[in-house]
């Protein structure tokens, strides 16, 4: 727990989505639980147009940050195409060298990636966005598979919602648990959520895929409580295995065996949310045999439990 400056400042810039300013502007606003004070600014005092239809009204420029003990940069629409002013690079960049702690929230990442203060740290953004961003910024560890990264003095959460998991940790992490979760009680959130974003990616296995193979691929999606081996796989599709191994990667980015684990958990997860079967019966009807091999795979690729899975999806 350490304590600092309490002074929050929330840089708007063009194209901020809504929920991503609205989120740390209230997390932190100042009221007799909460030792903090906001400030919402943008590149310059005015009217700043936002994402969704909606635009702000900030009463202050960069001129806030060098008050602030802390900084979030909200997301923004297409991150990919658009940079943040120079002048915002630069008052990041000076804030940051004054000891500010510098948090962005989903795309935000972006503009927090164009200062270079994440060059060879770990980082996250939405999960839509996190091979653009490893792409433009490659010095930059992108994590696909986190809510939120904490390198200390910069810090950056995945999509939107996660953003309140971010303000969660940065308030748990300045005056401890008991504060944190009268927050959590407040937003009524969860004080602290299991697992990461790639529970939320709607399909592990990406979309689209090549078209090679796809008649083996769909086939295979309608055998998969059965042993699917490559060769069983490379005699669906009448190539050798060393063929359909080295083909299939080039057109999915996946092994073979990668791509059948994946769509095993898929069908997992569509179980889990649809049906009451157990664990063990859902391992079965999966192809993973059992339900510690489930329990493991999930953790693996999705960062959670079945239960927990079940707990925060099911209908």
């Amino acid at each position: 727990m350490t304590r600092r400056n309490p002074q929050v400042a929330v840089l708007v810039l063009e194209g901020a989505k809504p929920l991503d300013v609205g989120i740390p502007a209230q997390v932190f606003a100042n009221r007799p639980s909460m030792p903090y004070e906001v400030r919402v600014c943008g590149a310059a005092p005015g009217l700043v147009t936002g994402g969704d239809g909606l635009s702000y009204h900030v009463a202050e420029g960069l001129d806030a940050l060098e008050h602030a003990g802390t900084i979030f940069i909200p997301g923004f629409r297409e991150p990919v195409t658009t940079e943040p002013p120079a002048t915002v690079v630069e008052a990041l960049m000076a804030a940051h060298e004054h000891g500010t702690r510098l948090a962005a929230i989903s795309t935000g990442a972006f503009a927090l990636a164009a200062t270079g203060l994440l060059d060879g740290k770990r980082a996250t953004t939405h999960w839509h966005y996190t091979k653009a961003l490893a792409k433009k910024h490659p010095l930059v560890q992108v994590d696909e598979n986190v809510l939120f990264v904490d390198e200390g003095d910069v810090l950056t959460s995945a999509g939107a919602a996660s953003g309140i998991d971010l303000c969660l940790h940065l308030v748990r992490r300045d005056h401890g648990v008991t504060l944190s979760n009268h927050v959590a009680r407040r937003l009524v959130a969860a004080p602290y959520r299991s697992g990461g974003q790639a529970q939320y990616v709607p399909r592990s296995v990406p979309e689209p895929l090549g078209d090679l193979f796809a008649s083996t691929r769909e086939w295979a999606l309608a055998h998969l409580a059965e042993p699917l081996t490559l060769e069983v796989l490379a005699r669906n599709a009448k190539v050798s295995a060393r063929t359909f191994s080295r083909r299939f990667k080039q057109d999915t980015g996946y092994t073979p065996m990668q791509w059948v684990l994946r769509a095993r958990v898929d069908l997992a997860r569509e179980l889990l949310e649809r049906t009451d079967l157990g664990v063990e019966q859902i391992a079965d009807r999966v192809g993973l045999g059992t339900g510690a091999n489930l329990r493991l795979h999930f953790q693996r690729i999705l960062g959670t439990s079945p239960t927990e899975y079940r707990h925060t999806f099911s209908a």
